[in-house]
């Protein structure tokens, strides 16, 4: 039988796809509660979950790295951001003009992923022609 780890990026850039995806409903969800008293403002934790995958094996190249992944451990979580400081009397921690940059740069990342994702159906496309 043939193995092949073709699909190893594609899976990566896919998981990174979801959690930007899950980071936009979060950033939606704390914009929508901007005026709920003692709302504390939701973010999505997986670039540090990806990093850390990565990092633990050291001196290989990432082709090795992202094939020896372990797609389980690979998930996004939703967090609440107590650490924030709110400037507000009702304890609420969400800033409008904050939330709308991050909002802008999980777009960007959004669109990145995606056309990362296209380039490497367009690169296995190539090489089946």
């Amino acid at each position: 039988m043939f193995q092949s780890n073709v699909f190893d990026y594609v899976n990566v850039l896919d998981r990174a796809a979801d959690a930007s995806w899950l980071r936009n409903e979060a950033i939606g969800n704390n914009l929508s509660n901007v005026d709920t008293p003692g709302y504390k403002r939701q973010d999505v934790e997986f670039e540090s979950v990806l990093k850390k995958a990565l990092g633990a094996s050291q001196y290989r190249t990432m082709d090795a790295k992202v094939a020896s992944l372990d797609m389980r451990r690979l998930v996004p979580s939703v967090y609440t951001d107590h650490a924030s400081y709110s400037y507000r009397l009702d304890k609420n921690n969400v800033d409008v003009d904050t939330e709308g940059v991050k909002l802008a740069e999980n777009q960007l990342k959004y669109h990145g992923l995606m056309t990362g994702i296209k380039q490497e159906f367009t690169n296995l496309q190539t090489v089946m022609k």
